[in-house]
């Protein structure tokens, strides 16, 4: 367990507190409509968040700190001038994307996960309303949340996030932020490409299709874990292990296992072996590398095929379906991601910046 960071509070976490990345999730999470305020006053009101927790925010809120880089992805698209930190210091493939006062907004770390703990003392020094937490809801989500909320009198919310209810999500960000409108869009456009999506996947026969990761790509994104949502809805993904991790960097696994799977397709993680692959000896073996048949995810600002698994997934959805059937999805794929970077990163995106961001994605 980590300690958490409490800067001018000098006080230490209790280690069960947290829990990492890996943990079971709750089996029945609490869904509450967006709408569902119990109570209000002209100062505050009362949001139940989706671990089924009453808290009371401010009626108006104006700064928003977040839990994570998946809460940070979410929220920006629909309240950027209310960000008063970042989880993690801006990528430098996110930077050409991001305007300068938000590229110098101070990092707050992350509560699951990731390298940094959550820093305490910047959050209380950034003036935040309310902290938001989007995702996987881990078993201990209730008491994490009531205990960082006892520590620092800031109010935590819970928004349960996957690939098909992300349109609950912003209608819940929407009635939590005072942004009904905006966040209407957003889950319009979720909502509609998730169901184009399903609607391709439902259709065609699906390859066989392995993704790996890692620097030597010997991990993969296991089947039915939290990662693998859209690898799963639009292939048959062939990594099926018995215990699939709930964290970006996989399962570990080995040549001769990947030899046994022998897949279709390969993709391949932005920062993997994908240029090199060809050259090596033991992945040539494989009749995906041998075919032509293995593609880089592309990367800007964030993977699009999730990590962290935020909402550039459906992005990612609509590159993976083309992809992989160009016969059934009839996407003008610049159009479309040009679309979408207008909607979630609030970024005209030029013919220029997308061939730069799907040049791995067509194949050697």
């Amino acid at each position: 367990m980590k300690k958490m960071l409490s800067g001018l509070l000098t006080v230490v976490m209790v280690g069960t507190l947290l829990t990492g990345c890996a943990a079971k999730t709750v089996d029945k999470p609490v869904q509450v409509e967006a709408t569902e305020v119990v109570s209000q006053t002209a100062q505050t009101k009362v949001f139940t968040d989706s671990a089924g927790r009453k808290v009371t925010v401010p009626s108006s809120i104006t700064k928003v700190a977040i839990s994570g880089p998946l809460a940070q992805i979410v929220v920006y698209a629909l309240a950027p001038d209310m960000l008063v930190g970042v989880a993690s210091k801006w990528d430098e493939k996110a930077l050409p994307y991001v305007t300068s006062n938000f590229a110098k907004l101070p990092e707050l770390g992350q509560l699951y996960g990731g390298k940094g703990e959550l820093n305490l003392e910047t959050l209380l020094n950034s003036g935040a309303q309310v902290v938001i937490d989007i995702g996987e809801p881990k078993d201990s989500i209730k008491a994490d949340l009531d205990g960082l909320q006892e520590k620092t009198g800031v109010p935590f919310v819970h928004i349960a996030a996957n690939l098909e209810n992300m349109g609950d999500v912003y209608r819940m960000l929407g009635s939590l932020l005072n942004r009904e409108s905006d966040a209407n869009v957003l889950a319009a456009y979720c909502e509609e490409t998730y169901k184009k999506t399903k609607v391709i996947a439902d259709s065609v026969e699906k390859v066989n299709l392995l993704y790996c990761v890692g620097e030597k790509g010997l991990s993969v994104i296991a089947k039915g874990s939290y990662h693998a949502e859209v690898i799963d809805l639009l292939s048959n993904n062939a990594a099926v292990v018995d215990n699939p991790v709930s964290k970006g960097s996989g399962n570990e696994v080995d040549m001769e296992q990947l030899l046994n799977w022998n897949p279709d397709v390969i993709l391949f993680a932005p920062g993997s072996i994908y240029d090199t692959v060809k050259n090596e000896a033991t992945w040539s073996k494989l009749k995906a590398i041998q075919a032509g048949k293995y593609y880089e995810v592309p990367d800007g600002p964030y993977n699009w095929m999730g990590f962290p698994p935020s909402v550039q997934r459906y992005l990612g959805m609509m590159w993976m379906s083309q992809l992989l059937y160009p016969e059934t999805a009839q996407y003008d794929l610049y159009a479309e991601t040009q679309k979408y970077f207008k909607l979630f990163y609030h970024w005209d995106l030029t013919k220029e910046e997308y061939k730069a961001l799907v040049a791995g994605s067509v194949g050697k």
